[in-house]
């Protein structure tokens, strides 16, 4: 006879343990049988994003209990403790290998059968490995990938390995570009190498894309661009050498994977409807089955920025916000919560650099900011607006204050009209360089966004004419 909750969520990563504290701000206290957490991992929900930052760092790195979920949102530090002395069952350590939607019950690897009145699936992704693309090797001592706290201490003990080594780093995207700054930091040398024309392909410009790969060149990294490793070269039970598909050979006392992730739906296929390569869930992220809620990366869910496009996003943010507001459907199936309204946003920090996304990068790019001169840079400062059927949809900025990265977002959120896409640039140039030092200190902190009076949407114009200047402006205590 198993167990039985009226809420399960499944999975322990960011989401989980945001859900868990939502759940308890808005119930209090749990009973005995009330909630649970099934995780396949040994510790409670902690931050992921500290594993490819913090956690590698050669000083100073970040050690659990310090990275628990919630703190990366500024809130609550969850231990082991926190979900007991609220009443909450943590089953770490257990994987569950099937589920029956219409029953309502999740069978795990121990042939335990867990029932459950409401679901949330928060099973996240799984890392692709190289055997996926016909590669080899992912079983070598020296091969790293990094998804979960167990890779990444793999990771570290492979760095400590090796000091001064060669290390390759198969994939230009997240997890490549901030694992290579980690590699440097541990005086490792580096070679990149992708597919793509430039790195960040899903998501930087060519432009952006060069500045970064040139800032990581003055680093010592090395880039290798539209090739791919062809094969891994094995001896004594680690990688030696690595071949590239245009036949060169390149050393390697250690290579870190990071091609990209699949969603973790294998147990619901049949049973959920899915998109997107996720759950497909409505506004109130709930799935085809009304008992079952998903978030975070497994879940494909309307946006509405994008007229209700359903999208799956791999990021923090969206598992802390997807994770919150199902707990906030769920506990109130009367629709009180409302569609879920996200705005995407992604954010990176490697080096001294630190960048910021907000919406959706379509459109005509516009960049601000002299890349050049950035480079050069100790606090380079640059960006750009994704302008689409007239209007922002996007924006990027690297190097920027809290008061300018809301300002961007508040410009995507309202899909600012853009009256004139040379002048938005040359604006934001304005704004982003050394001038703005000079001018009044209001004018700084409002610098690339502009609202009309008596319009309801906002109008992009980063710099007003003399009459009314400040009345022209969004004038908030950011």
């Amino acid at each position: 006879m198993g167990r039985v909750f009226k809420y399960v969520i499944l999975g322990g990563g960011v989401a989980a343990g945001y859900a868990a504290l939502e759940f308890v701000r808005r119930r209090g206290d749990t009973t005995a049988g009330e909630l649970c957490i099934i995780s396949e991992e040994a510790v409670a929900p902690y931050e992921r994003p500290a594993l490819s930052k913090g956690y590698l760092l050669p000083e100073g790195r970040a050690r659990l209990p310090a990275f628990h979920t919630c703190v990366g949102a500024n809130d609550q530090l969850l231990t082991e403790d926190w979900y007991k002395e609220h009443g909450i069952e943590l089953m770490l350590g257990t994987k569950v290998v099937s589920a029956d939607v219409h029953r309502k019950t999740l069978l795990t690897s121990s042939g335990e059968v867990i029932s459950y009145t409401t679901l949330i699936v928060a099973t996240g992704a799984r890392v692709l490995k190289l055997e996926e693309y016909g590669g080899n090797g992912s079983d070598g001592e020296n091969v790293c990938y990094l998804r979960n706290i167990v890779d990444a201490d793999k990771l570290v003990r492979v760095m400590r390995s090796c000091p001064g080594g060669n290390a390759i780093v198969i994939g230009g995207g997240y997890i490549g570009m901030e694992c290579a700054a980690a590699l440097v930091a541990n005086k490792i040398k580096v070679t990149i190498v992708f597919t793509g024309k430039h790195c960040m392909g899903r998501l930087f410009t060519p432009k952006i894309a060069e500045f970064y790969e040139n800032y990581y060149t003055s680093k010592g990294v090395t880039f290798i661009k539209e090739t791919a490793v062809s094969s891994l070269e094995v001896s004594a039970g680690k990688v030696t050498t690595a071949t590239l598909q245009d036949g060169r050979r390149l050393p390697a006392d250690m290579v870190v994977v990071g091609i990209g992730a699949r969603a973790n739906t294998e147990i619901f296929e049949g049973q959920l409807a899915m998109d997107k390569g996720g759950i497909k869930v409505n506004g109130q992220m709930q799935a085809s089955e009304a008992s079952v809620y998903a978030v975070g990366d497994v879940a494909a869910f309307p946006v509405k920025l994008l007229g209700g496009e359903p999208r799956r996003f791999e990021h923090v943010d969206c598992a802390r916000k997807t994770a919150r507001h199902a707990v906030a459907a769920a506990l109130d199936p009367s629709g009180v919560a409302g569609d879920i309204d996200y705005l995407p946003f992604f954010y990176s920090r490697v080096f001294a650099l630190s960048w910021r996304f907000y919406g959706n990068n379509a459109g005509e790019a516009v960049h601000f900011g002299n890349m050049d001169s950035a480079a050069a840079s100790s606090s380079p400062k640059f960006g750009a607006f994704w302008v689409n059927k007239g209007r922002v949809a996007g924006a990027f900025l690297e190097g920027g204050s809290p008061e300018e990265y809301e300002a961007i977002a508040h410009a995507v959120r309202r899909g600012a009209a853009v009256p004139d896409v040379a002048q938005l640039a040359r604006g934001a140039l304005r704004s982003s360089s050394g001038t703005a030092r000079a001018e009044p200190r209001w004018r700084r902190r409002q610098a690339f966004v502009r609202v009309a009076r008596h319009s309801p949407r906002g109008v992009a114009w980063p710099w007003p004419s003399r009459r009314s200047r400040k009345d022209c402006y969004v004038r908030r205590a950011w």
